[in-house]
């Protein structure tokens, strides 16, 4: 099968159906975790690194910062990506978190942190530190799908970054990318009524991959209203770092700014000449997108206020036909999904009331598995099951 065709099918099957995008309790308590005293405070820092063009120090040293940032957060998987142009050495910073059932398929969240004539502060500093709010509250979250949070360099001088990315990482290692996700220049205009975002959806060439990203925008558009006090308006996307990733066959989305900023490339792109009230909202719209893209699993919270599962034990494992869960001293409805590791579910069933259940995988190959339970009120566990 064609791979557009491929990317086609996948993305229908997966965020069309298979994950009816709804108002999310779990995902809402940790959207309103979003900090604005970070985000006040990050812009601020950003814009203090200077102007962040290539070969200038202030680019090497926001860098840092940003790689600080994510150790600060507890990540460990974080890559400098070096490349050359202009004479200059610069990199993208890569930063992956990785899957519990798709550990091989990768959603890329990215901003740009290059800037041109100016600080940058909204062009990007409004992206960077908005990623850094999605990975801070996602750091310790289940998902389904791996996370690439990855922080171009060279982007104002033609998507240099993302093109090196896609040329050396993307097409030699066949990255299974489920979509992009970017976010550039989403600080607003001070003094306006900042109220809406623009959610960007691919409607050039190629154009096979355009009906994929129409229903990733859309969904996109639908997290904006569920997650933030934001409209939502759908164009088209341009002139950023999703660009080489649409021309490589990519499904991308991206968010940008409503009331266009004439300060961008210049030096009055600065703190005082944009909306950090919009910047909070359009973190909060990202950060239930993030969720809901790579399918958060629902053990997120601990709302289920009269069971745990912290004493589950499955007996046994691995095991030649059956294996039985036993559930605690409390009994409760689950509900239960078992996968394999390419990400078929073979099993769904539903049980009430019950504190063991017992589940027959006699005719399925050897090999490991996947059992996902799941309780009414949004608790999960995730279970490792080995066929003999």
């Amino acid at each position: 099968m064609h791979k557009y065709s491929i990317l086609l099918l996948f993305t229908l099957i997966h965020f069309n159906f298979s994950y009816g995008q709804v108002y999310n309790s779990s995902y809402a308590e940790i959207v309103n975790k979003c900090a604005y005293d970070s985000i006040y405070k990050n812009l601020q820092q950003f814009e203090s690194y200077g102007v962040k063009e290539i070969g200038t120090s202030s680019l090497n040293n926001t860098k840092n910062w940003i790689i600080n940032k994510y150790n600060h957060y507890g990540y460990t998987n974080i890559v400098e990506q070096p490349f050359s142009y202009f004479g200059y050495n610069t990199e993208n910073i890569i930063i992956t978190k990785t899957g519990s059932v798709y550990p091989n398929k990768y959603i890329i969240i990215d901003a740009h942190y290059d800037t041109r004539k100016g600080t940058g502060t909204n062009d990007n500093g409004s992206g960077t530190v908005i990623l850094f709010e999605i990975a801070r509250l996602l750091k310790d979250i289940n998902t389904e799908y791996s996370i690439k949070f990855i922080h171009f360099s060279g982007e104002e001088d033609g998507y240099i970054g993302s093109q090196y990315f896609i040329n050396n990482t993307v097409i030699p290692q066949n990255l299974d990318i489920v979509l992009v996700f970017n976010i550039d220049e989403v600080g607003g205009v001070y003094g306006m009524t900042n109220n809406t975002i623009v959610c960007e959806r691919d409607e050039i060439n190629p154009t096979a991959n355009n009906a994929a990203s129409a229903i990733v925008t859309n969904e996109l558009a639908n997290c904006v209203g569920l997650y933030s006090n934001l409209t939502a308006e759908i164009s088209f996307a341009y002139l950023s770092d999703y660009i080489p990733f649409e021309a490589n066959g990519e499904i991308i989305t991206g968010f940008f700014e409503k009331n266009k900023s004439t300060h961008p490339h210049t030096i009055s792109d600065v703190f005082t000449n944009l909306d950090v009230n919009y910047v909070y909202e359009v973190s909060k719209a990202a950060i239930g997108a993030s969720l809901h893209f790579s399918k958060a699993l629902k053990n997120v919270l601990n709302i289920d206020k009269n069971y745990s599962f912290n004493n589950i034990i499955a007996y046994p494992n691995p095991t030649n036909n059956e294996v039985s869960i036993l559930l605690g001293e409390t009994k409760t409805d689950v509900k239960i999904y078992l996968r394999n590791t390419i990400g078929q579910t073979i099993l769904t069933k539903s049980y009430e009331a019950v504190d063991h259940i017992k589940i027959n995988i006699e005719n399925q190959q050897p090999g490991l598995y996947f059992l996902i339970l799941e309780t009414k009120l949004g608790k999960s566990k995730n279970i490792k099951i080995i066929k003999k």
